[in-house]
């Protein structure tokens, strides 16, 4: 362990980071959000549709377009088939919101350890690897957010470089909306602002508010160009999509006020620590830094309950959740890595002996348990399989064995090891679950077009993995406001059941069933089966 020395802090988070946002990105199929913004990405570049963005050649202005365009930037550059580079973006922002986080570590804790240790907290937490491996716009607005926020706090606390650290932290607040709209704002930068005014206090301003209103300027400029633009290019478009928008967070997906009250479960392998932190009166005589807990504490959960205000709520909405609670939970950890030995009571090592034994324990009994589950399909994957094992075992051994002679930081540090290798040798075994014998892509479909000259239609088909995978656009038609087409003959995609509504819509026409895409990467006995990932083609001659 001589290595982690606060020399080499930043490195090896560069290295935490590559093993877990870096390393087999192209593993697994595109979600339902990914697919979204890789077709708007790809015709950015087809359509040059930069600005006024489309999503198979409808107008898509849901979300600003910044990382959007890095998409359509890695797309050009390596490929859009190649999944690897249209997700590498959000790995680097990742890399770069893990990094930003121990500079504000060291900034408001005082202390370079606990920073490290907070940010190998966020960079190993479940949802931040989810997202920093997916193409999907959230962390681009979170990581931008947190560089801003790094700025702003050195604006609020310091009186040094005020104009520099306004101006920077205005960039990085707009870029932040530029990137998914006001959902960090809301989400991670509000609470920010609650908490700083609980336990820092607004003071000094007298020579800040020249800055502090570039700040604001700044900010607004680059947040709002782009909602502007459109409004004055396609105006009723925006418009009606702002409505819908609107409707969606107050009556989509609505979920109880309290649905939230489990956030800490999202860190994932620090679920029992971070749920410990979060108990101020027992951790607030036992930290070195009380001023700077019960600012993240109060980060936390103003980001929690704010969070519970909107009637719209989902899991991966908590992300910014994770970013406070790292620091939460590194006061906690830092207080066992002080203590464990001599200073707790047994009942207070009952929460680290359940948190990282449980991981220890996983280790060791992944062979038995990874054969039990995969035993008939690991044919192609007994490589991966014996590598992770062997890996998994030794860490786990020595992560009990550690645990036992109350040696923690050596548990700590083996912990985040531990999720290294189970990225880095254990995530190609995900596609020994993924057997869909009637597995069938479109993607050969737009190739034949161009040798039968026969055009192909979706019809009444909303779903962004079948227009991906096709690989190009794919004209709607729907049946409540039907353009029929010209051509006397044409394919058509129809969802799985539809058949009568494609005949209601085409009564004089002959239809003949041609075949059936199935984009499932699991047969239909497996409960991850998505309907709209299946379609039927059909041959329409009118």
């Amino acid at each position: 362990m001589n290595f982690i020395h606060e020399k080499n802090y930043v490195w090896i988070l560069v290295i935490v980071c590559f093993f877990i946002f870096f390393m087999n990105l192209d593993v697994l199929y595109p979600n339902i959000m990914e697919a979204r913004n890789f077709i708007t990405a790809r015709e950015m570049v087809t359509d040059d549709n930069w600005l006024l963005t489309t999503m198979n050649g409808e107008p898509r202005y849901e979300k600003p377009p910044l990382p959007t365009w890095l998409a359509a930037i890695s797309g050009m550059l390596f490929s859009f088939n190649n999944l690897m580079a249209l997700r590498i973006p959000s790995a680097i922002i990742t890399l770069i919101l893990v990094l930003f986080s121990y500079r504000f570590g060291v900034y408001f804790l005082k202390d370079k350890k606990q920073a490290f240790i907070n940010s190998l907290i966020l960079a190993t937490s479940f949802y931040i690897i989810f997202a920093g491996r997916n193409g999907t716009w959230d962390i681009f607005a979170h990581g931008f957010m947190m560089i801003g926020i790094y700025y702003i706090f050195q604006f609020f606390s310091s009186s040094e470089k005020i104009w520099r650290n306004a101006i920077l932290a205005g960039i990085c607040i707009g870029v932040s909306f530029m990137s998914k709209g006001p959902v960090s704002h809301f989400a991670l930068f509000l609470p920010f602002l609650i908490a700083y005014s609980i336990v820092y206090k607004y003071s000094n301003f007298q020579k800040k508010w020249g800055p502090l209103i570039g700040l604001v300027l700044v900010t607004a400029l680059i947040s709002v160009w782009w909602p502007y633009y459109i409004s004055v290019m396609d105006g009723e478009t925006a418009t009606a999509i702002a409505n819908k928008e609107t409707t969606a967070w107050q009556n989509r997906n609505v979920r109880p006020f309290y649905y939230y009250w489990s956030f800490f479960v999202q860190s994932g392998a620090w679920t029992v620590v971070a749920f410990v932190s979060l108990l101020y009166p027992y951790l607030k005589t036992r930290v070195e830094n009380l001023k700077a807990y019960k600012f993240s504490l109060f980060w936390t959960l103003a980001a929690v309950i704010l969070l519970s205000l909107i009637p719209e709520k989902k899991s991966r909405y908590l992300l910014p959740v994770l970013i406070p609670l790292a620091y939460t939970t590194s006061f906690f950890v830092m207080h066992i890595f002080r203590a464990f030995t001599k200073r707790m009571h047994t009942y207070e090592r009952v929460p680290v002996y359940l948190n990282f034994g449980l991981i220890g324990l996983a280790g060791v009994a992944f062979p038995i348990v990874g054969f039990i589950f995969l035993q008939d399909k690991l044919d192609g994957f007994y490589f991966s399989f014996i590598l992770t094992s062997i890996a998994l075992v030794l860490i786990g051994f020595f992560i009990l064995k550690y645990l036992y002679q109350h040696k923690i930081q050596q548990v700590f540090y083996l912990i985040v090891f531990f999720l290294m290798t189970a990225v880095t040798f254990g995530f190609p075994l995900a596609n020994a679950f993924l057997e869909n014998p009637k597995y069938n892509s479109l993607r050969d479909i737009s190739r034949k077009t161009e040798t039968e000259k026969i055009p192909v239609y979706m019809f009444n088909i909303q779903s962004p993995e079948l227009v991906w995978d096709y690989g190009g656009k794919v004209p709607l038609l729907h049946s409540h406001a039907l353009e029929i087409p010209k051509e006397p003959t044409f394919k058509t995609l129809v969802m799985i059941g539809a058949k009568k509504s494609l005949e209601k819509a085409f009564p004089n026409a002959k239809i003949t069933y041609l075949e059936t895409f199935d984009l499932n990467p699991v047969d239909e006995t497996n409960g991850g089966y998505k309907d709209r990932l299946r379609t039927d083609m059909y041959l329409v001659e009118k």
